[in-house]
């Protein structure tokens, strides 16, 4: 059973205002990941808010969501990691969890899907998305490297335990992965597209 965890907690500090609350295409930055997860084979969907999370929370109106906060947000996006893993680690028909985030809006179904196929595929204990010369979110892990996600802290994301084991990893090729939403300038050019 995988689990998907929506990481949402941060301030949009480069923003200034909650960058989840974004319109493209007529819905919310949150809204579209939401829609998205929900779709998936995903079996439980849940959303760690933070900043912001009072003007976020209207968006997210599924009842089949878990909403988490995150007091520690400030800390940076490990603590948020954390708190999702301690969320799901007592459920032990959970095997794995997907992380994505919700500023990057081409990610769908189809995507998710892919990545958990892959893992079916596979049985690699990691699979992520592969773009612009990198590899990241969103991504999928394995049960067993819970313990070295609860490991991370600050800054640290999904991308620490992607490049600490490389040998377990499966990639899925996502062309519009490195499209995220940071500035107005990011939303500006995204739009610009439409």
């Amino acid at each position: 059973m995988t689990a998907l965890i929506i990481l949402a907690a941060g301030s949009s500090s480069r923003l200034g205002f909650p960058k989840q609350t974004l319109l493209y295409k007529g819905k919310t930055l949150i809204e579209i990941a939401v829609e998205a997860a929900l779709k998936s084979k995903c079996n439980q969907v849940i959303v760690v808010l933070g900043a912001g999370a009072d003007k976020i929370k209207p968006y997210i109106s599924n009842d089949s969501i878990q909403v988490i906060e995150n007091p520690d947000w400030e800390e940076g996006i490990a603590s948020s990691i954390r708190m999702a893993i301690r969320f799901i680690a007592h459920d032990e028909s959970i095997t794995d969890v997907l992380f994505m985030l919700c500023d990057q809006p081409f990610v769908n179904r189809s995507l998710i899907d892919n990545l958990i196929g892959k893992r079916q595929e596979t049985g690699s204990k990691i699979v992520a998305c592969a773009y612009n010369d990198t590899v990241g979110v969103p991504a999928l892990f394995d049960r067993t490297l819970f313990p070295q996600l609860l490991s991370l802290k600050g800054q640290e994301g999904a991308k620490k335990i992607i490049g600490s084991y490389p040998d377990v990893v499966t990639t899925v090729p996502f062309e519009k992965g490195q499209i995220d939403i940071d500035t107005i300038a990011d939303y500006e050019e995204l739009l610009h597209d439409l």
